[in-house]
């Protein structure tokens, strides 16, 4: 059963790159994208809907490429 988290990593600009290359493969294929944060890999469906959230405010702003989808029991 899946506990609730919230993780934030942060990287270099090649690693993220990296990462981003190979998300836009997976996507252009119709596959799934895995990653491993805070030693849990973590597997996004190709069928997870993406959205992109914007936050602004105390003079700070934000800029979020988000994957969402349910977990299948």
């Amino acid at each position: 059963m899946a506990t609730d988290r919230d993780v934030t990593k942060s990287y270099s600009d090649d690693q993220h790159i990296e990462k981003l290359e190979r998300l836009v493969a997976c996507m252009k294929d119709g596959r799934a994208f895995e990653i491993q944060l805070d030693n849990e890999r973590i597997r996004v469906p190709a069928h997870a809907i993406f959205s992109i959230e914007h936050e602004r405010g105390d003079g700070i702003e934000e800029l979020e490429f988000q994957f969402r989808w349910t977990i299948d029991a």
